[in-house]
């Protein structure tokens, strides 16, 4: 006991008893971003290694770009959907490979198992096309592009000796297991201002890669084209001319942003009805607009029919497609992010 006592005091750098303890260190902060990088990472190292479900190299051999989306959280503020924050690592049709992006996952089909609330999810993309459509700024998975679920262990080997027809491979991890799963329906969008507050941090006269992101990048690099290596962060600013587009800084309207996935997957669940039917479900004319927003009595009346076909057994065959359950998701997302957004404070004139 005694020596452990010694120790601890060597430790802490002598102090006893009648000195002054040493100052504390307050903890470094970690910004969500980083955060999301940081689980990003630890999720693409496991996918690799889960004995017998892991998702097999060679479906990852030669992709044009993974994204990695974890902790996506079911349910919530987004009623019957998902959402989550992740990071899209791509190349260029130069072969350049570049940092990570940030982008947000939305939607509403996927297979859930009982009693699981959060999952991590892992997209392959095979093709140039595929990573286009993304960067492009918003993408829907089985809409702007093919895709399939995944294979895993025995399916994988059929699949990669086969021609690889989807342009898109998605997975996700539930307890612990990796699988293939279906994502149709979601909608992937880049987060610009995630992007540019990761890489260009308040005071920085321009953009800085942090060591974590170029880790993750030559993890994936090493699996994707593993005779590729990708160099240490440069602090040569002609190096960094490449993340001076990524790093722009984008203002982001929450609220705006879901209302233009409203309108782009809205007339998708239309094209399924009948004229009853459009007319009972339809929204608000301002979410077609692109500008303005409806009045709160308008769009609670909108949520309210998409809840009681939602809850009516009878109308099971329509709430279970993936076109209604994002409608509604989105919809409920909308009804929060409107809610959120703070009014014009009332202030007495500024100072001289």
């Amino acid at each position: 006991m005694r020596l452990l006592l010694a120790a601890a005091v060597v430790l802490m750098g002598g102090w006893s008893r009648g000195q002054a303890p040493p100052p504390a260190v307050a903890p470094a902060v970690v910004s969500d971003e980083a955060r999301v990088v940081a689980d990003a990472a630890t999720v693409f190292d496991q996918m690799l290694t889960a004995p017998g479900v892991a998702i097999p190299r060679a479906m990852l051999a030669g992709a044009e770009g993974v994204a990695i989306v974890p902790r996506v959280i079911k349910g919530g503020f987004i009623v019957g959907a998902r959402h989550g924050r992740g990071v899209v690592i791509t190349k260029d049709a130069a072969g350049v490979w570049h940092a990570p992006i940030f982008l947000t996952l939305t939607g509403g089909n996927v297979g859930w198992q009982a009693g699981v609330q959060e999952t991590d999810v892992v997209l392959v993309y095979r093709t140039q096309r595929s990573v286009d459509s993304l960067l492009a700024g918003k993408l829907t998975i089985g809409a702007d592009v093919a895709a399939a679920a995944g294979p895993v262990g025995r399916q994988a080997a059929a699949a990669t000796d086969s021609r690889l027809a989807a342009e898109v491979y998605s997975y996700s991890r539930s307890r612990g297991l990796f699988a293939g799963v279906s994502l149709d329906g979601s909608v992937l969008k880049i987060d610009h201002a995630a992007t540019a507050a990761y890489y260009r941090p308040p005071g920085a006269a321009a953009p800085v890669v942090p060591p974590a992101a170029q880790q993750l990048v030559a993890r994936v690099v090493a699996q994707v084209e593993p005779t590729t290596t990708v160099p240490p962060p440069s602090g040569d600013p002609s190096a960094q001319q490449e993340l001076g587009v990524i790093g722009e800084r984008h203002a982001l309207d929450e609220s705006a942003t879901i209302r233009d996935e409203l309108a782009d997957y809205a007339p998708r669940l239309y094209r399924l009805l009948d004229e009853q039917w459009r007319g009972y479900l339809a929204l608000p004319a301002e979410v077609f607009q692109g500008t303005g927003r409806p009045d709160a009595a308008t769009l609670a009346e909108a949520a309210a029919r998409y809840d009681a076909v939602a809850a009516n057994p009878s109308y099971q065959s329509l709430a279970t497609r993936p076109e209604f359950r994002t409608v509604h998701g989105l919809l409920k997302h909308y009804q929060q992010s409107l809610s959120a957004t703070p009014t014009t404070l009332d202030l007495p004139p500024p100072p001289r």
